[in-house]
């Protein structure tokens, strides 16, 4: 959410935040950067929520993985996006798959940090708390006069568009941010509700109760000017981000308007979002939320069913009873679709541009052409040799011997497990509803581990297995039980086509080691899904009319399968992961073919933490050596 107001925030967990309390120190890789260009200006009835709901689903398959995003768009179209609106974009760039989003300190929000100095200058603060606040003027005219901007000229690994002129409401789900859904094409589907949520901290600030409460007032007019109340057979669940937001709700009639309308008051902060307290999904509702994450179980029952969207379509959605809007957007004249793309989606007509920048730009297209051609060449001769199974495209570089500490193991191996599914999150991993007890045993931990995506995984997993999964594995919220968990079912390492950076960062710090093996996921769908791996993954789209839930995690992209598709399954297969070598050696079972893969080296501060016991154990260590 930082990035909403220019800062660059990252995820931590407690192990990270002890250590830093500890010794003043962290880590953190750099991540590759992807530019995100907005074009046009935000619609009447569109949102910062519609905008990320919609980045969501339109850019899906894992296009911002990992990278840290860099939000632009002209001063025109900038400042049709409120502070608060960027907020909420900012904090969901998390669900999109990125690491962290952030917006340009621009007069936008220069003119709201203002508002917030003269706000605080105003306030009854001691004398002595003035000077260490972040909102002093004084303070604001350093940053400003000495602003942190991209160079000129500076390089990006990615470029995307969107043009907020085509946008229109959107809605994620069910149960999945990567299925995001016009509210227009939607409303015919007739969804009935039973539960809705202005809760958390994404969408709960005083102006999203407002947006809110404006619904119900609205319908006033046609209620012989009574507020209306929420519709029968549901409950509306309101919970302000934080209590001072919940006082300027409360100043302005916000807060009362809903509370009269019938919605059901909350302690400010997070409840339902994170599966904590009263108004839970249970087995079989549908509910509809303006927090940031509907992963399956996340709000309660893993047989219930939650969407997300805007404040003013939840409100609206609690007003009649199933999922509408209050309808303000109005479709305009001509539309055709959400423009989107790569590239930054600005046409050059009125720029002045010299001609030594529009030589760059040229030589930059033509490389970054150049660069995808030689990928793509690259990508074939890697597919080719991984065909070709019979010879061991792994022993190239065999001479080159990783160093392994002491008390690293040099090769790890035990039979494949396989979770044959992307964009398993941490709420698959480990239910919410564990996370925040803290007597939990190290039992009961390996018995729910995964229960969220699959039950049976607990019976069909066993100690000292290998587990495999699809791409983006530990996607979602920042808890380090995902990753203990696993090592509690006696697990100690996971291969995955490619892991979420949190899960990634969260495993070394727990000493769960990973690995980044796409190949051996392709191998394993080929052979057990029926799936055709060669090319980019599949977009994946909800069924037509509702008819089935998508659940998250979403399933692989597939055709006909040549056998039962399983959640989890035990495969036959053995792996060997030799650690000095880099490489990993796949039997795929008794009488099947064996191949190697070259991967990843692991340097030796991560070798150090694990070899350690996890970062906690390796802090301790360092204090104790300390003088």
């Amino acid at each position: 959410m930082y990035g909403g107001v220019g800062c660059l925030g990252t995820p931590v967990v407690r192990t990270d935040a002890a250590s830093i309390w500890a010794t003043s120190k962290t880590w953190w890789q750099i991540p590759p950067i992807c530019k995100v260009t907005f074009t046009g200006t935000l619609p009447e009835g569109v949102t910062g929520k519609d905008v990320i709901v919609a980045l969501c689903g339109l850019f899906s398959n894992d296009q911002v993985l990992n990278h840290a995003i860099e939000f632009a768009g002209s001063e025109e179209t900038m400042r049709s996006l409120a502070v608060d609106d960027r907020l909420a974009i900012a904090n969901m760039t998390t669900e999109w798959g990125a690491l962290t989003g952030l917006f340009p300190i621009d007069e936008t929000l220069q003119r709201w940090l203002r508002y917030k100095a003269t706000e605080a200058a105003m306030c009854n603060e001691p004398p002595e708390s003035k000077e260490s606040s972040p909102f002093t003027h004084q303070r604001l005219d350093d940053l400003f006069a000495n602003q942190l901007t991209a160079d000129r000229g500076a390089k990006y690994s990615k470029h995307l568009h969107l043009n907020l002129s085509t946008l229109s409401p959107y809605v994620s789900g069910p149960n999945s941010v990567k299925v995001a859904t016009p509210l227009h094409d939607l409303v015919p589907r007739d969804i009935k509700i039973d539960k809705a949520y202005l809760v958390s901290c994404t969408n709960s600030r005083a102006s999203d109760l407002a947006a809110a409460a404006k619904v119900f007032r609205d319908g006033a007019g046609s209620n012989g000017g009574m507020v209306p109340k929420v519709a029968d057979d549901v409950k509306f669940y309101i919970a302000a981000a934080s209590a001072p937001e919940q006082a300027a709700a409360e100043m302005s009639g916000d807060w009362q308007a809903l509370l009269e309308a019938g919605a059901q008051p909350l302690p400010a902060g997070c409840g339902p979002c994170i599966g904590l307290g009263t108004g839970l999904l249970e087995p079989g509702e549908v509910g509809i939320s303006a927090s940031n994450r509907n992963f399956k179980g996340r709000i309660g029952s893993t047989d219930a069913k939650a969407y997300l969207a805007s404040p003013e379509v939840v409100a609206a959605s609690a007003l009649h009873g199933k999922i509408v809007g209050p309808g303000r957007y109005q479709r305009p004249e001509g539309w055709s679709g959400v423009i989107r793309g790569e590239g930054d989606g600005v046409m050059e007509e009125g720029s002045e541009i010299t001609r030594q920048e529009a030589l760059q730009k040229v030589i930059a297209t033509r490389e970054q052409a150049f660069e995808k051609v030689i990928a793509q060449l690259d990508g074939i001769v890697e597919e080719a040799e991984q065909d070709l199974l019979g010879s061991d495209n792994a022993s190239q570089g065999d001479d080159h011997l990783t160093e392994v500490l002491p008390g690293f193991p040099e090769r790890v191996e035990g039979e494949i497990v396989f979770c044959d599914a992307d964009n398993i999150n941490t709420d698959g991993i480990y239910p919410g509803k564990y996370t925040y007890q803290d007597d939990v045993t190290t039992e009961k931990m390996a018995e729910v581990c995964m229960s969220n995506y699959d039950k049976a995984f607990a019976t069909t997993a066993r100690e000292g297995d290998i587990l495999v999964a699809g791409f983006n594995f530990g996607c979602g919220s920042s808890r380090e039980q995902a990753a203990t968990a696993i090592l509690a079912k006696k697990i100690s390492l996971v291969i995955a086509g490619s892991f979420g950076n949190i899960f990634s960062r969260n495993s070394i710090n727990n000493a769960l080691m990973g690995v980044e093996v796409p190949k051996l996921v392709q191998r394993l769908r080929k052979t057990f899904s029926g799936l055709n791996t060669k090319g980019s993954q599949q977009d994946i789209t909800e069924p037509s009319y509702n008819s089935q839930s998508l659940d998250s995690p979403p399933p692989a992209s597939q055709v006909t399968p040549s056998q039962e598709k399983l959640l989890t399954r035990r495969t036959g297969w053995k792996l060997v992961w030799d650690v000095r070598r880099s490489k990993v050696d796949v039997q795929e079972g008794e009488n099947g073919p064996r191949w190697s893969q070259k991967v990843g080296e692991l340097p030796p501060n991560v070798q150090e933490i694990i070899a350690s016991g996890g970062l906690e154990k390796w802090v301790k260590k360092q204090i104790e050596r300390a003088p």
